[in-house]
C-alpha cells in the first residue's frame, strides 16, 4: 500500500513538471515532507468519526466512521459500535461503500440505517442480538430523514418522487436499428442543478411510512408540493409522543423557489396525511422537536429581513402553534439543533461561539449553560459536529481540536469534561506530529475591531528562523474557522509554512452585528482585517516578509482575489473556486435567490453599478501577483466560468497564471481523496515556484 501511495505522489509531481507548471529544480516539496510530518498521502490514512447515537439503555454508541479507499479513490462510510466506557470498538457493518444515519429502535434491539453503493441507497435494519440485516425499501430515489415511531413498529422517512418534466412536443422515434443522439434536456425550475447533486430530475420530496418488520412503503404526504428541496434539505421528521403524527419543517408555498428559506413547522397525521401549519411568519423555522409530554415544540428560526446573515434563535411554542416566543434571547448565536431534556425542563442546543462549537442546555427561563465544547470532525476548521443524549444525562459527541482530528467523546451532564473514547488516528499521530496551533487576537487597521485567528507553525518550528507565510481565508462568507483540526492547513505547515487563518468581519459565531457588518458590502473592509492579520504575525519576528502567500476557496477564493486587487505584498496567490463577477454568478449558480435577494439589494439589471463595484474582476487592472486558479468542472455553486474569467483577464494583462480544472468535482474539490491531495500539492508547488530564493 505504501508503494502505491508514494507512486501516486510521484505521479502528481510528474504531471506538474510535464505540464510546464515549473522546473523540477524549483519544486523542493518532497524534500520538505519529513517522515514525522503529516504529508499529502496521509489524506488516504486519516479517518473521521461522526454522528454518534447512544443506545436507549446508555451502554453503547453507534457511529459513522469515514475513511478513504486508496484503491478506488473514494470516501467510504461504515457503521461502528463502541461501549460507553470505550471498550469493544468495532465495525458494525460492511459490504456497502456508504453506510450512514444509524438510528436505534426505542427498545434498543435494532438499528435502522441507510446503505448503498454507486448512489443506490436504501433503508436497512439490523437486529442487534443476531447481527442479521434486511433491506426494507426499494425506492427509486434514496430515503432520508429516517425516524422510528415511539412504539418501534414504524419508520418514517422522506424520498424524492419523480414527476413529469416539461415537454414541448412529441419527437418521432428513431427507426429500428438506428442510433440517434440523446435528446436534449428541458428545464423549467429555477433551481435545475445543484452542487454535489448535478442536474436535477423533476420531482417532489414526499413523506413515507414503512413497517419495521417489512412490507411496502406508504406515502403519507399529499399534493404536488415538495416536502423538501435541494436548497433546504429534508423535512427533519420527528414523531409525536403518542405516535399519531409527525412534526417537520418544509416550505410548501407554491412559489417556494422564489423564497426558499421561508419554511414553516407542520404537524401531519400518519393515518390520513391531514396537515396543520403551526408557525406563521416569514422566515425559516427548522430543527423542530417536541417535548416528552407532547405539549410544547422547540424550533430554530428568525424573522427574515433579507440580510446577508441573521442570528437563528431558539423558539418554543404550544403544540397547537400558540404563544411562539424566543428562549435565550441574549445568546446572539446561531442555534442549529434542538432536543428536549427528558423531564421537559429545557432544550439541548448546539451553536458556534468564537470559532468553537458548543453543546449546551437552554432552560425555559432563558439561561444557557455550556455542557461541552470542541464539537467537530471531518478534517476541517470550518465546523460541524453532533451530539446525542441518553438516559441519566449520558451524552456522546464527535470531538476535534486544532492539533487532533479527535473522534467520539462521552460524558455525563454536570460531571466534568468529556472523555475521548474513540480515536481513529491515534496510531498515525503517534508517528506524525501536527504543527502547534496558537490563538491570536489583533486589531483591524480599518476600525480597531478585534479580529480572531489561529497560527499553525511547522512541527519543527524554531523561533530564531524565518518562515514563509500562507494566509488561508475561509469561505461562506458567513461561516467561521475555529479550534478544529484542519488537514489541509496542517499539510502546509508540514511543508515548512507558517499558516494564518482568521475570522474577518462577516464571520459567524461573534454575533449578528459582526456577521452582518459586510451586508451589501462584500468584499470590502474584510481586506483590512486580513491584511492586519498578516501584519500581526509578521510582527512576531519569525516571518520571511519576502515570501508571503495567500489562498482560499469559495468565499475565500473571492477574498484571495480581493487581496491581490488591493496589495502587491504577496509573492503568489492561489484562488480556489472563486466568484469573480457577481452578475454572471447570480445568474449561473445554483442559489440565484441568495445573490439577488440577500447579498444585493436587487437583481443585477436594477443596480448594475453595485454588482460591478463589488466584483473582483472590475478591480484587476493593477494586479501583478502570479495567480493559480482551480475549480471543479461539476461545481455549480461557483461555476467554472468564474475562474475562467479571471484566468483570461490575467492572461490579457500578461500576469503569470495557471488554470486547473478537476474532472468530476463539485464545489470544494475533495470528492476524490486524490483530488484533495493534488489540490494541496498544486497550491504548495505554485508557491514554491514563486518563492524568492
Amino acid at each position: 500500500m505504501r508503494r502505491f501511495i508514494l507512486s501516486a505522489v510521484v505521479l502528481v509531481c510528474a504531471i506538474l513538471v510535464c505540464a510546464g507548471a515549473m522546473r523540477a529544480q524549483q519544486m523542493p516539496i518532497q524534500a520538505q515532507m519529513r517522515g514525522d510530518h503529516l504529508t499529502p498521502e496521509d489524506i488516504f490514512r486519516l479517518q473521521y468519526a461522526g454522528d454518534p447515537q447512544i443506545s436507549p439503555d446508555g451502554k453503547r454508541i453507534a457511529y459513522v466512521r469515514t475513511s478513504a479507499n486508496i484503491m478506488t479513490d473514494t470516501r467510504e462510510t461504515n457503521l461502528w459500535i463502541v461501549n460507553f466506557d470505550g471498550t469493544d470498538d468495532r465495525a458494525l457493518t460492511s459490504g456497502h461503500d456508504n453506510d450512514t444515519s444509524p438510528r436505534w429502535s426505542p427498545d434498543g434491539t435494532r438499528i435502522a440505517y441507510l446503505a448503498g453503493d454507486e448512489g443506490h441507497t436504501q433503508l436497512y435494519i439490523r437486529w442487534m442480538d443476531t447481527g442479521q440485516t434486511a433491506r426494507l425499501t426499494e425506492m427509486e430515489n434514496a430515503p432520508a430523514d429516517i425516524s422510528w415511531s415511539p412504539d418501534g413498529k414504524w419508520i418514517a422517512f422522506s424520498s424524492r418522487v419523480p414527476v413529469p418534466g416539461p415537454r414541448l412536443t412529441n419527437i418521432p422515434a428513431a427507426p429500428a436499428g438506428a442510433k440517434w443522439a440523446d435528446q436534449p434536456r428541458l428545464f423549467d425550475a429555477m433551481v435545475y442543478r445543484f452542487n454535489g447533486m448535478g442536474y436535477l430530475r423533476p420531482g417532489t420530496t414526499q413523506i413515507f411510512l414503512i413497517a419495521a418488520d417489512g412490507g411496502g412503503a406508504r406515502q403519507v404526504s399529499k399534493g404536488d408540493v415538495s416536502y423538501g428541496s435541494a436548497t433546504n434539505g429534508g423535512p427533519q421528521l420527528v414523531w409525536a409522543p403518542d405516535g399519531a403524527s409527525l412534526i417537520f419543517s418544509a416550505n410548501l408555498r407554491a412559489d417556494a423557489d422564489y423564497d426558499p428559506s421561508d419554511t414553516e413547522v407542520y404537524e401531519m397525521s400518519v393515518a390520513d396525511g391531514a396537515l396543520k401549519q403551526l408557525t406563521k411568519r416569514h422566515g425559516p423555522d427548522n430543527s423542530a422537536s417536541i417535548s416528552p409530554d407532547g405539549k410544547w415544540i422547540a424550533y430554530a428560526g428568525y424573522d427574515d429581513r433579507f440580510q446577508g446573515h441573521q442570528s437563528t434563535n431558539l423558539y418554543v411554542m404550544g403544540r397547537d402553534g400558540s404563544n411562539p416566543h424566543v428562549v435565550a434571547a441574549k445568546l446572539d448565536r446561531d442555534v442549529v439543533s434542538t432536543k428536549w431534556v427528558a423531564d421537559g425542563s429545557g432544550i439541548y442546543i448546539q451553536y458556534d461561539d468564537q470559532g468553537d462549537t458548543k453543546f449546551a442546555l437552554a432552560k425555559l427561563d432563558g439561561t444557557v449553560t455550556v455542557i461541552a465544547q470542541h464539537l467537530g470532525g471531518g478534517g476541517s476548521a470550518s465546523g460541524g459536529g453532533a451530539f446525542t443524549v441518553g438516559p441519566g444525562g449520558a451524552y456522546a459527541m464527535n470531538w476535534s481540536l486544532n492539533e487532533n482530528p479527535g473522534g467520539i467523546a462521552v460524558g455525563w451532564i454536570g460531571r466534568g469534561e468529556p472523555k475521548l473514547i474513540v480515536e481513529p488516528n491515534r496510531q498515525l499521530l503517534a508517528q506524525k506530529h501536527p504543527g502547534k496551533v496558537e490563538e491570536i487576537w489583533y486589531e483591524s487597521s480599518k476600525d480597531k475591531r478585534k479580529i480572531h485567528g489561529w497560527i499553525i507553525k511547522p512541527p519543527d518550528f524554531d523561533s530564531s528562523k524565518k518562515y514563509p507565510l500562507i494566509l488561508e481565508i475561509h469561505g461562506g462568507p458567513f461561516g467561521n474557522y475555529g479550534d478544529r483540526f484542519d488537514v489541509e492547513k496542517q499539510l502546509y505547515a508540514g511543508m515548512g509554512y507558517v499558516v494564518l487563518y482568521t475570522n474577518p468581519r462577516g464571520s459567524t459565531s461573534y454575533g449578528e452585528e459582526f456577521s452582518n457588518s459586510i451586508h451589501h458590502a462584500y468584499p470590502g473592509d474584510d481586506f483590512n482585517d486580513l491584511n492586519s492579520g498578516v501584519d500581526a504575525v509578521v510582527a512576531k519576528g519569525y516571518i520571511d516578509t519576502d515570501n508571503l502567500f495567500v489562498t482560499g476557496g469559495s468565499g475565500g477564493g473571492v477574498l484571495t482575489c480581493w487581496m491581490i486587487d488591493n496589495t502587491h505584498r504577496f509573492r503568489a496567490a492561489a484562488s480556489n473556486y472563486p466568484v469573480i463577477d457577481w452578475t454572471s454568478w447570480t445568474l449561473t449558480a445554483d442559489i440565484p435567490i441568495i445573490g439577488s435577494k440577500y447579498w444585493f439589494a436587487a437583481p443585477p439589471w436594477e443596480i448594475p453599478g453595485e454588482y460591478e463595484k463589488r466584483s473582483v474582476l472590475m478591480h484587476i487592472k493593477d494586479v501583478n501577483t502570479p495567480t493559480l486558479l482551480m475549480v471543479g468542472d461539476e461545481d455549480y455553486r461557483t461555476p467554472a466560468g468564474q475562474a475562467e474569467e479571471f484566468y483570461e483577464a490575467l492572461k490579457l494583462l500578461k500576469v503569470d497564471t495557471l488554470l486547473v480544472k478537476f474532472p468530476g468535482e463539485p464545489h470544494g474539490m475533495s470528492r476524490r481523496p486524490s483530488h484533495q491531495m493534488t489540490k494541496v500539492m498544486y497550491v504548495a508547488a505554485w508557491f514554491e515556484k514563486h518563492k524568492k530564493k
